[in-house]
Formats: structure tokens, sequence, C-alpha cells
């Protein structure tokens, strides 16, 4: 594993924590989660639309979904990463 992949997973995964903190620790923790998936395909949908204009593309399959949905802005952020750098 290279320096940089496991920079990435390892900030993927202080990310996940974190959503889990911070969803565990709201009063309203479904609302809370439903808020982090729609956020996270939200910005899935905004990078397939742009990838036009900033030439990196994520493929729209079941796992980008997944982690879009389960992980939010994060998930997507360190999908873009990885797209990025390997």
């Amino acid at each position: 594993m290279t320096d940089s992949t496991f920079t990435i997973v390892l900030c993927s995964s202080a990310a996940v924590m974190l959503i889990l903190v911070k969803i565990s620790g709201s009063k309203h923790t479904v609302r809370t989660a439903v808020l982090n998936m729609l956020s996270g395909l939200a910005a899935l949908c905004a990078v397939e639309l742009a990838s036009g204009l900033t030439g990196i593309f994520i493929p729209i399959s079941r796992l980008s979904l997944a982690v879009s949905g389960f992980l939010g802005l994060p998930g997507v952020t360190s999908m873009l990463l990885l797209q990025t750098f390997l």
C-alpha cells in the first residue's frame, strides 16, 4: 500500500467515525442520517454533472451509490481523491 493510499484510507476512516459520532449524538438520529445520505447523493450527482468540465469522473454504480449514500460528503470526497490520485 502506498503512502497516498494509506492516507486516503485513514482520512476516510476518520470521516466515517465522525459521521457515526455526529449521528449518534443527535436528538433526531433518523433525520440526520437521511440528510447525510441525501447530501452525499447530491454531491455524487454534482460530480457527475461537472465531469465534462473537470475531467474527473466517478462511474455511477451500486458501489459508488452505496458509498455516497452511507458516508455522505466524506464518501464522495474520498472517491474523488482515489480517482484523482490512483
